[in-house]
């Protein structure tokens, strides 16, 4: 298990793995990542967040068919690319097998509504979570499934106080076999930068 690792190839390399093993994860392990996240910044210092570590099998249960049944069709636009496909694939796995993740770890947040900026002091925290996991050799990924369909059992069966919404989900467990973190497929920054204002770009150098 690594405990430290340069800054960028963590940043270049952290990606979405939706193939892990059901071999339990130290607790040790998901205390690591969850203290990461609460070192994130966050408005004003609030520290409104919160999160639910469940290893449950009952309540995984429960919520498993749940998460299966927020169809993806409508959610992403069509795959045009082999990587989309490879992602769309992981994506159908992890929706048929997310009974057998070993933890999941519920990032809620005090700030009520829609508006956008309420999770600017949740998903820092997330982020801080992934490279965290990256970092520990832990798979992970950012699923919000949870804000579409059911957060209203979640919070019932979870006993979230009403003065929380759900943010995402995090599945978390050890990658599986040939599934591993590397290089991403990404558009060169210089093409979605606009300097000084939209349109004018300078090209990569």
């Amino acid at each position: 298990m690594a405990e430290t690792m340069d800054f960028f190839e963590a940043v270049y390399t952290q990606r979405a793995l939706r193939y892990l093993k059901p071999d339990p994860v130290p607790d040790e392990m998901i205390k690591k990542v969850i203290d990461a996240g609460i070192h994130a910044p966050n408005g004003g210092n609030a520290q409104g967040w919160a999160f639910v570590v469940i290893k449950d099998a009952e309540t995984k249960s429960k919520m498993a068919p749940l998460y299966a049944g927020i169809a993806r069709p409508g959610n992403h636009p069509p795959t045009e690319t082999k990587s989309q496909e490879l992602s769309e694939a992981s994506g159908d796995y992890l929706t048929a097998h997310v009974e057998e993740v070993p933890v999941w770890i519920l990032a809620c947040t005090k700030h009520a509504g829609d508006d956008i900026t309420n999770g600017a002091s949740i998903y820092p925290a997330v982020q801080n979570m992934l490279l965290t996991a990256r970092v520990l050799g832990l798979g992970s990924v950012m699923t919000t499934r949870v804000r579409r369909g059911y957060e209203k059992e979640i919070k019932e069966w979870l006993g979230i106080p009403d003065e929380y919404v759900t943010a995402c989900m995090i599945p978390l467990g050890f990658p599986q076999d040939g599934h591993r973190y590397g290089p991403t497929t990404r558009r060169p920054a210089w093409e979605v930068t606009h300097w000084d204002k939209w349109g004018d770009q300078q090209p990569e150098s």
